[in-house]
């Protein structure tokens, strides 16, 4: 590659499917960088990154990983982001932050689509990036197969910068597909050249002329000059290849082993050469970095152990010093980032990522300078909640512990939320998936020394009634003094669906006083808190139509008690029966799976309303259809299971529908015995 001026400071992030590497690449980046002496391993829970014990019990990222280097000189910050599809919230909060992403994908058609959420969320944002495809250094390794499955999962082009040199199963090197020079691996160092292999060279003709060619589709002199069989020399191409890059037109791909630090120091130089410095990316964020002020944009919060808050943000313009006020808050101390080790400095200039200490009243999104403003960043929409659980603080002492701890945690992760359910009266965490919430759980124990429990969640069920009935009941007590007396008819009768619940009075001739009404709707309403199957009571109207009062027991309790005992006795008279909720829920998933979504609908005890191409998302479908919310606690689970992870869906309250049969039965008896 050409030589270039130096760069001001720039960060990469890299992003990808779980188990494709993401994290050893980080290692190696480091150590071919020198900010590291020794690559970790993940395995062994040594590596810089995926350092808390979250991460190193599971072996597997669970937050960002952030990490400074220098390499060649220039300053950069690199983002290791959680590959888990549930966790995909701080991917696309980090990538507000990237000059260019590193999509690190296994080389194995079968999990190309583990890819496609995340090539489509940095295609629609314009966001920069290059394919590194990880462990081909494996005998089952197939880059052509594997591209050719990605090449409809992107609107933009891949383009190979590099052929695979293969002796038997196993990849040794490449050919750089610019410069035509051919290299060997070496590992964890730069590669040594040699000679172009023999056996691919007509191959490799053949696949450097489709690279050129694609490049040619974005510059009409390297066009012109293919169509008179010129060959341009290596400086244009490359050049060429980084415009085209810059302005996210095509996406470069290359390869190597991180495990074995093979093409890293590739990735490396690419990644050097071919990103812009952080104007492009401010551009994208309406960020003017041309000003004289320090602006930091903060994309990920954490609540550290011993350092308290910390406000991890992108520099893009002007230096931050510790002690310095940002909108009417002081900093409290720099912090930067070697994964998990943490380094106080004193300073940090535009480009860089770093951590604001004690910055309290700030939120993730937020645009800091010295002067007070609306500096809101537009971050990316936050992931609609697919799971959830009941959840209790073990030690009924640490109940106001919990939420305290639990808004820490959505602050760190906003598809997280929690919520009381007025229905059920538990308290409910929601996110991702399972492995999203038992890491929610395991961070209250690991951070906050709160051991909570979770459950599946109660569904709100209803009860109405089929029939009208008229009830008359009579409350009365006599114990020394004032005694209690309270007798009312009413008429109990069943509203539309929907219809909520309506109390009127048809008293004549005072024989049931007007202060004592409001006491028999009170009463009613206590009843309605649980019907004779057990569940809250909806959809009936209740009439107050005769009674009878004494000038000395009446009272406001008295003809309480007597609505509540008509309700009674009534309710069980007039056919209740059970309601459950139901969603409209919509299901999107690639094409190729849409013949699943049947099968798992009716399996649900759905109904399916139609289905259509999802709009913008190409290739995907669209699924309308109904279920009962009972079906739809472990919905996502399944739906990730048919369609290899990337499956999901929105959902919103429809309607309540009466359920009956062993469905129904089954739900009472549960109830009853839970009330014994």
């Amino acid at each position: 590659m050409t030589d270039k001026a130096p760069s001001g400071p720039r960060c990469a992030v890299l992003v990808g499917s779980y188990s494709s590497g993401k994290t050893t690449l980080l290692e190696g980046m480091l150590f071919s960088a020198g900010a590291i002496d020794r690559k970790g391993s993940v395995v062994e829970g040594n590596s810089a990154g995926d350092a808390s014990p979250e991460a190193r019990e599971r072996k597997m990222s669970t937050e960002l990983n952030v990490a400074s280097a220098d390499y060649l000189g220039e300053r950069w910050s690199f983002i290791d982001c959680p590959g888990n599809i549930e966790l995909s919230q701080d991917a696309y909060n980090a990538l507000t932050a990237a000059d260019a992403a590193v999509v690190v994908c296994e080389p194995q058609p079968e999990k190309a689509l583990a890819v496609a959420p995340v090539l489509r969320f940095l295609g629609t944002r314009n966001i920069p990036h290059m394919m590194f495809f990880n462990k081909m250094d494996t005998p089952d390794a197939n880059l052509d197969d594997t591209l050719a499955a990605l090449k409809d999962l992107s609107d933009h082009p891949f383009v190979l910068r590099e052929y695979p040199i293969r002796e038997g199963e196993t990849t040794t090197g490449y050919v750089d597909l610019v410069s035509e020079k051919a290299y060997a691996w070496k590992e964890d160092a730069d590669s040594e050249e040699i000679a172009v292999p023999e056996s691919i060279r007509a191959r490799l003709d053949a696949v450097r002329t489709e690279t050129l060619e694609s490049l040619a589709d974005h510059d009409d002199a390297l066009l012109e000059q293919l169509l008179e069989d010129s060959v341009p020399p290596s400086t244009d191409i490359h050049a060429i290849c980084t415009r085209a890059f810059g302005a996210g037109l095509v996406v470069p791909v290359f390869f190597g082993s991180a495990l074995q630090g093979y093409g890293i120091h590739r990735l490396l130089k690419a990644l050097r050469h071919e990103v812009a410095d952080a104007g492009g990316a401010a551009a994208r964020l309406g960020i003017d970095a041309s000003g004289a002020d320090a602006l930091a944009h903060v994309f990920k919060t954490l609540h550290a152990t011993h350092t308290g808050k910390l406000s991890i943000a992108r520099i893009w313009r002007g230096t931050i010093t510790d002690g310095m006020t940002l909108d009417s808050g002081r900093v409290g101390g720099l912090v930067a980032f070697a994964g998990g080790k943490h380094d106080k400095v004193a300073s940090a200039g535009a480009g860089e990522v770093i951590a604001l200490g004690r910055m309290d009243a700030v939120a993730t999104g937020a645009a800091l300078t010295p002067d007070v403003g609306d500096q809101a960043v537009q971050m990316p929409e936050t992931l609609t909640p697919l799971y959830s659980l009941a959840i209790h603080a073990t030690e009924r002492a640490d109940e106001v512990k919990l939420t305290g701890a639990l808004a820490k945690l959505v602050e760190e992760d906003p598809s997280l939320r929690f919520e009381p359910s007025a229905d059920t009266r538990e308290l409910l965490i929601w996110g991702q998936g399972d492995t999203h919430l038992q890491l929610a759980l395991e961070r209250l124990r690991n951070r906050y020394n709160l051991v909570a429990t979770a459950e599946r969640a109660q569904v709100p069920y209803k009860e109405t009634i089929r029939k009208p009935v008229s009830q008359h009941a009579r409350h009365k007590k006599q114990s020394g003094g004032h005694g209690q007396f309270g007798d009312v008819h009413v008429d109990i009768k069943p509203l539309a669906r929907g219809g909520g619940f309506k109390f009127a009075d048809s008293i004549s001739g005072g024989v049931v006083p007007k202060q004592y009404i409001p006491a028999v709707a009170a009463g009613v309403r206590d009843y309605m808190e649980r019907g004779p199957l057990g569940f809250p009571v909806v959809d009936i109207s209740v009439t107050l139509t005769d009674g009878q009062f004494h000038a000395v027991d009446s009272s406001d309790m008295a003809f309480k008690a007597a609505a509540q005992l008509a309700m009674r006795e009534g309710m069980p008279k007039a056919s209740p029966v059970l309601l459950e909720p139901i969603f409209k829920v919509s299901i999107v998933v690639p094409n190729q799976f849409t013949s699943r979504i049947q099968r798992l609908v009716s399996g649900r005890r759905g109904q399916i309303l139609g289905f259509e191409a999802k709009e913008g998302w190409k290739g995907w479908d669209e699924a309308n259809v109904t279920l009962p919310q009972a079906e739809m606690h472990d919905l996502i689970n399944e739906l990730r299971s048919v369609t290899q992870g990337v499956g999901t869906f929105t959902r919103e309250f429809d309607h309540l529908q009466e359920c009956s049969g062993k469905q129904a039965d089954q739900v009472i008896a549960a109830r009853a015995q839970a009330a014994q």
